[in-house]
């Protein structure tokens, strides 16, 4: 059943990205709740989003009639709250990754199944405008047959303690490639370093391998002097490159490629074409999708099972990286059977 209402909604969480969720939220006409451990922190986001009620106990904001809790919290805490949260027969959004186990995860989306509640899961570059696009432009063969994606998204911090580098930024790159070439990967391979702190990688690369011979390769780290978020895709007859960090001309097409002459591949350089795209914020696009799925009571874009799908290539590349980097076949990675 459908309603014209919008959805209310209580953000969990009020700190670095939290604080998106609130603004946004807010600015939709759903953000009913705030919750926060930290007082100060739940506080000074509680001045910016007047007359929004607020808590410092989760189990509280369970018991109210709010329809979804978002969680922005940290990574180690999103299985557990998610399933408070769907337990107590709210709609969730929550963070990527979904959680930091495959089988919580796995739980997490029969939860939701079994109480008919719209999980969704964010990862934002999904609902990105150069993306979306770029998925129409890969679908209409517009590159050609897909050969090779990389990306890289490096940065100076921000540093975790509950996750390393490839749960923090990885997610994001392994659901686009998935959504470009329409599947997970057959098997991974990935290695990391730390340098920070002990145990905790720094960087890591990741490659991708699939069925149909396309390969990729992510490259993640917050040790980097400046900001960079690249995804490049290379086709056959042509290779898109996708810049976040650019102001403008965000997503561009290179007519580039390669000629046979006398049996020799030789490079072919033609027209570059700057992509228009639609200049609404992402995050803004995220949200209002999720309010739709609550009041339409449709699968999001990103749901559950597409959020497994991206937790399991995770955890066969911390496998890999855990034994040197050894391929680790994505089909190793199963829920442990119930009893």
């Amino acid at each position: 059943m459908t309603s014209s209402r919008t959805p209310s909604v209580a953000v969990v969480g009020c700190g670095q990205w939290g604080k998106n969720l609130v603004r946004t939220f807010h600015a939709l006409g759903a953000l009913q709740w705030l919750c926060d451990s930290d007082p100060a922190a739940l506080q000074q986001q509680a001045s910016l989003v007047p007359g929004v009620r607020t808590t410092t106990r989760f189990d509280e904001l369970l018991a109210t009639d709010i329809d979804a809790i978002v969680l922005a919290t940290p990574a180690a805490l999103h299985y557990v709250g998610a399933r408070a949260a769907l337990r107590a027969g709210k709609d969730v959004y929550v963070e990527k990754p979904l959680a930091l186990r495959y089988h919580e995860g796995c739980e997490l989306v029969d939860l939701a199944d079994s109480l008919d509640r719209v999980l969704m899961v964010g990862h934002i570059l999904q609902y990105h405008p150069a993306v979306s696009r770029l998925r129409e432009l890969v679908a209409a063969e517009e590159l050609g047959r897909l050969w090779y994606i990389y990306s890289n998204r490096l940065n100076l911090g921000k540093v975790r303690r509950e996750e390393n580098i490839l749960w923090s930024f990885a997610p994001h790159d392994i659901s686009v490639i998935h959504s470009l070439v329409g599947a997970e990967p057959e098997s991974v391979f990935a290695i990391g370093s730390s340098y920070l702190q002990s145990g905790i990688a720094d960087t890591t690369v990741t490659n991708l391998r699939f069925s149909n011979g396309v390969g990729a390769h992510i490259f993640v780290s917050w040790l980097h002097p400046y900001k960079e978020q690249r995804l490049v895709v290379v086709g056959e007859k042509k290779m898109a490159v996708f810049d976040d960090t650019k102001p403008t001309g965000k997503l561009r097409i290179h007519d580039k490629g390669f000629q046979w002459a006398n049996g020799i591949p030789v490079p072919r350089s033609d027209a570059e074409t700057v992509i228009e795209i639609d200049s609404t914020e992402p995050l803004r696009l995220e949200c209002e999708h999720f309010l739709t799925c609550i009041t339409s009571r449709t699968a999001p874009l990103t749901d559950g099972p597409s959020a497994l799908s991206v937790l399991r290539v995770l955890e066969a590349s911390q496998r890999s990286m855990d034994q040197g980097g050894m391929p680790v076949s994505v089909s190793e990675v199963v829920a442990p059977a119930r009893v």
